[in-house]
């Protein structure tokens, strides 16, 4: 039989008394330390939620803007080439009938 490890003049410890109701205690007031910041965390979530909303919907109004101005600036551009290029016809047509070309010649041009 072979024998036990260790020594045999160890001197027993006795077990501590554990208080039962303190640790409870203590781990109620850690559950409701945590249930307050839970709600405070959630608080500042639904805050933060309402003020996305806002922000999103104040982006959206503003894209709808930029996309107004930006047809507003095309249709200007497009304007202001048709009259550019309405004005180069006219002056092309004057230089015409100034060197003496009949506006039958110049329609024919046109074709």
């Amino acid at each position: 039989m072979p024998r036990p490890k260790g020594s045999k003049n160890k001197p027993k410890t006795a077990k501590a008394t554990v208080d039962f109701a303190a640790q409870i205690a203590e781990k109620q007031a850690a559950k409701e330390a945590a249930a307050a910041e839970i709600t405070s965390i959630t608080a500042n979530i639904d805050a933060l939620k309402a003020d996305l909303k806002t922000k999103k919907a104040e982006l959206k109004s503003i894209d709808k803007e930029i996309a107004r101005i930006e047809a507003k600036k095309v249709k200007a551009e497009t304007k202001a080439a048709e009259s550019a290029k309405k004005a180069e016809a006219e002056d092309v047509l004057k230089k015409l009938l100034a060197s003496g070309v009949s506006a039958d010649d110049i329609l024919a041009k046109l074709k």
